[in-house]
This record gives structure tokens, sequence and C-alpha cells, in this order.
């Protein structure tokens, strides 16, 4: 299938050529739908905790936080395109001297551009673009409204203006404050301060394009001395971007090797699933995952780390436990009333299914099987009631071998044709806002290889197309979803107050992106 110059263009990228046959496999045989067994609510996998709860894993937190190497680790590498799609259209598609704005909206059902003009002067970079008009349109301001804010698009959004759909998403004006406008960048140094930090110590680690490196940087230059005042934290930041080698091949429709017009072979990145391998080079005790625009104006900002704080409480009560019973499972001093112990430790704090078989097993063999149990990554994820919001959800799933276990679940893995998993899909009463607390170390303080707790088998197949032809693509297990699957896995419930994403440029306008 492959030939000498396609062989040196794998190696080249860090692949082999098995990985890559292996791929090309997967394409052929498909992807299995999950199994979903029942989404998991409140006291069936989501745990609700009382307030005086909260408030002890909070103070058990900020008690020994000071004890661990801790880390957040910020998803950054998007570019802002997907939040001015509308945008883009509209300066393709409106011609103001032949049609109102509002003609155009009522035509091609825009209604995110009607949202966006009514609270145009709230935006964090309206004076910014306001500013640049002024010396591009000398005659803005005696325009008609329409021409003002086709002006104000195409300013907005131009390349040759300040091309904000192509910035990465983490260094867009996101929040205006009194006397300068916070990038999402910004904002997670300000809010790591608060909760992902020790001994006045924050560290963190972005995910992003190559590219945007030399902007990133120059961006923390600029803000380091301010927030570290402000904040009373030194910062320690890195950057790591998606490995080539995570990148996966493109097929045709009959599963052949899709070939750019130069005849070499198309890899394509592999979705955020390709982060794994950056999350397993950190080393730290405990590891905040967040995305870059899930952020809050400054005011919010005490009640969001509150609730992370909660989780991260929960995280070192388990692992403290889960390390002590390891360490006894390994001195083989251990009686048959510790295995039962530690058989319940895992069904009521870790909702791992323990086998029916399990009270059979001979003593040796009850040991081994315990400790494989515990002896994996842990992860505590926050979980928002569902009102609507897109997004993956926490679901009791089946796997081939029949072991039943809490996973994240994006819709586009479950089968709408099923009626049962459909009904399943439907009744879910939580979604995944990607708020996590991990623990990747073991009880002996190595770090887990995180690919040996990947479940394969959960990766999707998309179609794509490129220069006009139809192509299939291979998605890596997301990274909170299969690339985690045989983690230790706790759900808690959180308050929306916790996700306030920026899929739209309109998302900015809602009160927890506005100062006032």
């Amino acid at each position: 299938m492959f030939s000498d110059k396609d062989i040196n263009q794998i190696k080249q990228k860090g692949l082999t050529v098995e990985k890559v046959s292996s791929q090309i496999e997967l394409f052929k045989t498909g992807l299995p739908f999950v199994n979903l067994q029942s989404a998991a609510t409140i006291n069936h996998g989501i745990l609700k905790l009382s307030d005086e709860e909260k408030e002890a894993f909070i103070q058990l937190f900020d008690a020994k936080r000071n004890e661990y190497s801790i880390l957040k680790f910020v998803p950054a590498s998007g570019a802002a395109t997907r939040m001015f799609k509308s945008f883009f259209s509209f300066i393709e598609d409106y011609n103001p001297d032949q049609e109102t704005v509002n003609a155009y909206i009522n035509r091609t059902k825009e209604a995110l551009l009607a949202v966006f003009f009514v609270g145009l002067e709230k935006l964090p970079f309206y004076r910014i673009v306001l500013d640049k008009i002024e010396k591009i349109y000398p005659e803005y301001h005696s325009s008609s409204t329409d021409k003002q804010r086709y002006m104000f698009v195409k300013t907005m959004l131009d390349e040759d203006k300040l091309n904000y759909g192509f910035f990465p998403k983490g260094l867009l004006p996101f929040h205006l404050y009194k006397e300068h406008t916070a990038t999402a960048f910004e904002e997670h140094l300000f809010e790591a301060a608060l909760y992902a930090s020790a001994n006045n110590k924050a560290v963190l680690h972005y995910t992003i394009s190559e590219k945007y490196k030399d902007i990133f940087d120059d961006e923390f230059k600029k803000i380091q001395t301010i927030v570290e005042r402000k904040t009373n934290t030194k910062f320690e930041i890195s950057f790591s971007y998606q490995k080539e080698a995570t990148d996966t091949i493109a097929v045709t429709e009959y599963n052949e090797p899709f070939r750019a017009e130069d005849n070499s072979l198309l890899f394509r990145p592999s979705g955020h699933g390709a982060l794994l391998s950056n999350l397993g080079d950190l080393d730290a005790d405990i590891i905040f995952i967040k995305n870059i625009d899930n952020v809050v104006v400054f005011k919010y900002e005490d009640e969001v780390s509150e609730y992370k704080k909660m989780l991260a409480g929960i995280l070192i009560q388990l692992q403290d436990k889960a390390f002590r019973y390891l360490k006894k499972l390994e001195s083989q001093d251990i009686s048959q009333a510790d295995l039962v112990e530690i058989a319940k430790f895992l069904t009521n704090k870790m909702n791992v299914v323990i086998s029916s078989e399990f009270e059979k097993y001979a003593n040796e063999y009850q040991i081994k099987y315990l400790t494989e149990k515990l002896n994996r990554p842990i992860r505590v994820c926050g979980m928002v009631k569902n009102e609507g919001e897109p997004g993956g959800g926490p679901f009791w799933v089946k796997d081939e071998s029949g072991q039943v276990s809490l996973q994240i679940v994006e819709s586009a893995q479950i089968s709408k044709k099923d009626k049962k998993q459909k009904e399943i899909l439907k009744n879910a009463t939580h979604f995944n806002p990607v708020d996590l607390v991990c623990g990747t170390k073991d009880y002996k303080g190595n770090r887990f290889d995180l690919e040996q707790f990947v479940d394969h088998k959960t990766a999707f197949i998309t179609m794509k197309t490129k220069t006009g032809k139809d192509l299939k693509a291979l998605e890596l297990p997301g990274l909170w979803n299969g690339s985690m699957a045989y983690w230790n896995t706790i759900f808690v419930e959180v308050p929306l107050i916790t996700f306030n994403p920026v899929k739209t440029v309109t998302d900015l306008l809602k009160p927890t992106h506005q100062v006032k």
C-alpha cells in the first residue's frame, strides 16, 4: 500500500507504518457506537454535596495545597474563526446599498447578528474597532446605520484590518475593565492564583498552535508584572503544541489513503485527544483542566474558584485513601476484612463496578484485582445540570468486555437510530463543562503512562472535504472522553456559574463576561 516515499513521510512525522495501517483498518471495520447503560444522575454516579460538605473540602484543600505541586492545564490552540462564522457570511453576502441589515437578518435567519448589533457598545473591543474605523473610513460618522454596521464588521474581521477571526481565541479582548481590556489568557492567570497555586506560585501550561507562540509570549511579558503584583503570586508559564505524531491518516470513501495533489499522503490533526501526550509529559501532583474560553470577569472569580477547590479537596481525600490501601495491598499483610473494606471503597467512593465473581477469587487474585482497579489515574469532574447547553454528558457505559464504568460521552458517539440509546440520552440530567481535577501519579510518586488507560475503540470517524473531494478523517478518543476511559472517575454537581464558554462572539454579552 505504501511506497518508499510514503514510508519516509510516515517516519518523518514520528509515526510507524504499523500505526498508520491500524488506522486504515479502523476506517475499514468502522467504529462501534458506545453502549449506554443509563445516564449518570444524582446519587447514581453524580455526587451532590451539601454546603457543609463543600466547605469541608475547600478547607481540606486550602490546608494542604502547599504540600502539593499544582498545575493548570489549558487547551488553547483554537483560532477564534468559529466565533465569527455568521459575520464572515455577512461580509460576503451583504450589500449595504441594496438592502437593510434587518432585511438581511430576516432573509438569512441570522439572529446572532441582531443580538450583536443591539449589544455593540457592550463588546469588550467596541472602542478598539471604533478607533480603527475612524482611521480607515473618514466617512463613518456621516454614513447610514446600515453602512456603519457593515464597516464595523469589516474592520473587525478583514485580514488587513483587525483580523480578529484568525486570532487565537485566548488572545482576543474578552472583558472590558475600567483601565484595560483583558484576554482569556490573562483571566486564567488571575483565576489560577486563587485555586491553582501553592506557596504563592502558580504554574500554567497552555497547549497552543506553534504559529502563535510569539504573540502569547509577548502578551505574557506585557501583563506579567501587573498580574503578579495584584495577585501576590509568581507565575511560571509553559506552552506545548499538538505533536505531529498524533496526526491521523485521511482516506477516500473507499478507505484508500487520500493523496494530496503532489501524491503525498494526507494527515490531519486528530482532535483534542491528541493532547493526552502533552498532559502525560507534565509533572505535577494535582492538575486542573479547563478550556481557554471558559472564564469570568473578576467579580465572579471567587465564586468559581470555590468549586475548583471543592473538587481538588475531593481528589486529595480519595487519593490519600487509595494510596494507603495500595501500600497495604503491596505489603501482602492484609486480612480478608481489609480486602472487603477496599472493595467497598472502590464501589462506594470510586464508582468502580466490582466483578460479581470477586468473592470466589483466591486471596492472591483478590489482591491483584483490587490493586489493578485502584492503581489508576483519578479524575474528579464537575458536572452541570442540563439547561439545553450542548456538550458531552456523564453516563454509565458498558464496554466490549462487559465492564460497566462512568464515562463522559459525546452525542456523536451515541447511535440515534437505537431507540433505547436515544431514550437514555434524552434522560440525561447533566452535561460536561470540562472542569476536571486530575491525579496522574501513582502511590509511589511516579507518573502514570496515560496511554495505558485509553479505550481506542472510542475514536470516531468524520466526513471532511479537501480541494472539493470527500475524505474520511479519524479523530482520536477525546481527551476527557475515551482517552480517560480507564481512569477512576468521580462526577460532582457544580452550578452553571462555573460554565461560561465563548462559542460565538455574542456570548461576550452574557452577564459573566460583563463588568457592569
